[in-house]
């Protein structure tokens, strides 16, 4: 890919949204791809729980966009992370485990989903407060661990991250993502993705299927 001025190649923490931002930011050693509601929530729920998450079509029907992001982030070679709120101290420890068993600098793209505006292709993408906040936490927690050279894009995510820490359950409540899913009957797995590092499951992609890390 020839270097463009929104690769972030030279940062080692880079952040994008949606598939289009994946094929847009330079690859990198490894892809955590953040989809608070729901789809990374509920997958590290069920690899905390000792499942297996196969990316099939009901893995597609959760999230299009989370799911065909950690198809092409694999097809690419990286080691592809899922992240949210609930686990975003266990994924910062684990991108810091890859990088010391690597011996050197390891690269990291997190993919924020977004929410697709309708469906088929060119749906256009909606910004999402809690994967924005999402991705805050796990670059709030890469920086404690020392891996602190970030993109603006990641900084600006983590320090907003910082500021409204105290509030991601309201937030998340609050947001329209969140409005929706309380419309359907699902407030409490808003109140459940909103509880911050309440996991140290770090869903990874292996073999076609979402499996505990370590």
């Amino acid at each position: 890919m020839d270097a463009t001025p929104f690769d972030q190649q030279t940062y080692q923490v880079r952040l994008e949204w949606g598939i289009d931002g994946l094929a847009r930011v330079a690859p990198a050693d490894i892809v955590i791809v953040v989809d608070v509601l729901r789809f990374a929530t509920t997958v590290t729920d069920a690899v905390e729980a000792g499942h297996a998450v196969a990316l099939d079509a009901g893995a597609h029907a959760v999230s299009i966009d989370g799911a065909a992001i950690a198809v092409a982030a694999a097809e690419s070679g990286a080691v592809v992370l899922l992240g949210c709120l609930r686990n975003a101290a266990a994924v910062a420890a684990a991108v810091y485990a890859e990088q010391e068993r690597r011996g050197q600098r390891t690269s990291v793209a997190i993919i924020a989903c977004g929410e697709l505006v309708g469906a088929g292709p060119g749906a256009p993408l909606r910004f999402a407060i809690e994967d924005q906040l999402g991705v805050g936490a796990i670059v709030d927690a890469l920086t404690e661990m020392g891996i602190d050279h970030t993109a603006p894009e990641a900084a600006v995510a983590c320090e907003s991250f910082r500021g409204l820490r105290q509030a991601l359950r309201h937030l998340l409540t609050a947001s329209g993502s969140g409005r929706e899913l309380a419309a359907m009957g699902r407030a409490h797995e808003v109140a459940r993705a909103a509880a911050l590092d309440a996991s140290r499951a770090v869903p990874v992609l292996r073999d076609g299927a979402f499996r505990a890390w370590g």
